[in-house]
Parts: C-alpha cells; sequence; structure tokens
C-alpha cells in the first residue's frame, strides 16, 4: 500500500467515524451532517458533497446507517441518514480502539 493509499484510506476511515459519531446524536440528512463536522471541527474539517455522499453510500452499503427520504425543515426532499445497531456497536468498538 502507497503512502497515498494509507493516506486515502485514513481519511476514509475517519470520515466514516465522524459520520457515526455525528448520527449518534439524531438522524441528519446529508447537506446537515456535512455542515455539523465542519461545526464540531471549528471550520478545520470540511467535507465536500464528492467525498461525503459516496461515504454516506458506503455506510449504508454496509449496514452501519440507514437513509429514508423525508422532507426537509425548508420542504424539500432529503435522505435523512440514521445509525443502525451495527453502526452503533461499530462506533462503540472504532471509539475504544481510538482511545
Amino acid at each position: 500500500m502507497s503512502v497515498e493509499q494509507k493516506s486515502s484510506s485514513l481519511v476514509q476511515g475517519t470520515l466514516h467515524m465522524l459520520i457515526l459519531k455525528t448520527l449518534a446524536l439524531e438522524p441528519m440528512h446529508g447537506y446537515g451532517i456535512g455542515v455539523r463536522l465542519e461545526q464540531i471541527s471549528k471550520g478545520v474539517f470540511q467535507v465536500n458533497a464528492g467525498s461525503l455522499f459516496p461515504a454516506l453510500r458506503r455506510l449504508e452499503r454496509d449496514g452501519l446507517i440507514a437513509g429514508e427520504w423525508q422532507v426537509t425543515e425548508n420542504n424539500r426532499r432529503g435522505k435523512y441518514y440514521a445509525l443502525t445497531a451495527q453502526g452503533r456497536a461499530t462506533l462503540k468498538r472504532e471509539t475504544k480502539d481510538w482511545e
């Protein structure tokens, strides 16, 4: 594995963890998740849609989050994501590993 691949998978793993951590608080739509990640990192971690939405699809495919279409606060349709039981267990386990 090259340094670039390692760096990419570390960033991806970190992004996945941050998304799970964000969704542990409450279900949110993709845009809201991006805004929350920027807020909790005090602007250091800005996630563009090209990284965020593929990460959400991977987490959903892996059964860690579940998405459901709903109407957003400004009357648009948005996909809201919530942690699954498996996602909660993964977050708990990986948080322990990080510590």
